[in-house]
């Protein structure tokens, strides 16, 4: 446990003024960020001309941006971390032999983040890569990660999530979902016929580690188009298997 008096405080407040700044809201007066962050409008002035000095932002004398150097943020976490490394390889075979993207994420929090990406084709009208972000209740490997956690767990995560609705087949019920994570418990993969984005589907599995344990997941998305749910277990999920099969001895 880390003692409060140990916490950097004028940090904790530069990050919180950072993670205001999404895809809804790229571009922010002081106001905007106060209220978005929680904190009173000096803290927050005071927060955006120091990331606007040191390079993380510009500032138009009204609005701020990020600049592409909060990217170095990410690079350098993704970086340090083994499995970017371990499974970009496979990602890329696993691409080129099925000619669809595959993925691979991990959850953080109410989310997943992408941490390694093979793109063949344009599914999603966003474009994914290493750091992206989407829900957790409603995409595949969001899904196989919250099965994977015990189900007491998962129940609570669900119930402390906002479940948005982001097309009229997005499950926002939290048994509807629980539902859905017991059989992907029982059958070790999980399906997604346009919940995130309509035309996107996918089909995703955990990726264990040598003991067992899941760690990520890993996933193709296809065209609605292409191939439905139930036909892409048997055109996608082999392939998917075989890559889980060969990650596992290498992860620890």
């Amino acid at each position: 446990m880390i003692a409060e008096r140990d916490i950097m405080g004028g940090l904790a407040k530069g990050l919180q003024v950072i993670e205001t700044f999404t895809a809804d809201r790229p571009r922010q007066s002081i106001s905007e960020v106060s209220n978005a962050s929680g904190l009173d409008r000096a803290t927050s002035r005071r927060c955006l001309l120091t990331l606007a000095h040191l390079g993380y932002a510009n500032w138009d004398g009204k609005y701020f941006t990020l600049t592409p150097q909060v990217l170095r943020l990410g690079t350098a976490c993704l970086a340090t971390m083994p499995l970017p490394r371990v499974v970009q390889p496979l990602l890329d075979r696993l691409s080129e032999q099925i000619g669809e993207s595959s993925s691979v994420s991990i959850l953080d929090g109410d989310e997943i983040v992408y941490v390694a990406r093979a793109a063949r084709t344009k599914v999603m009208s966003i474009a994914l890569m290493p750091g992206s972000r989407l829900p957790a209740h409603c995409s595949s490997m969001g899904r196989v990660m919250l099965a994977a956690l015990p189900e007491s767990e998962a129940r609570a995560r669900l119930e402390a999530m906002t479940l948005t609705a982001l097309t009229p087949k997005t499950l926002t019920r939290v048994d509807a979902i629980l539902a859905e994570l017991a059989s992907i418990r029982s059958q070790g993969f999980a399906t997604i016929d346009q919940e995130v984005e309509p035309g996107l589907c996918s089909i995703a599995v955990p990726v264990l580690n040598s003991h067992g344990h899941t760690i990520a997941a890993l996933n193709i998305g296809y065209s609605s188009t292409s191939a439905t749910p139930g036909t892409a277990t048997t055109e996608f999920l082999p392939a998917l298997l075989k890559v889980q099969s060969e990650l596992r001895p290498l992860l620890t």
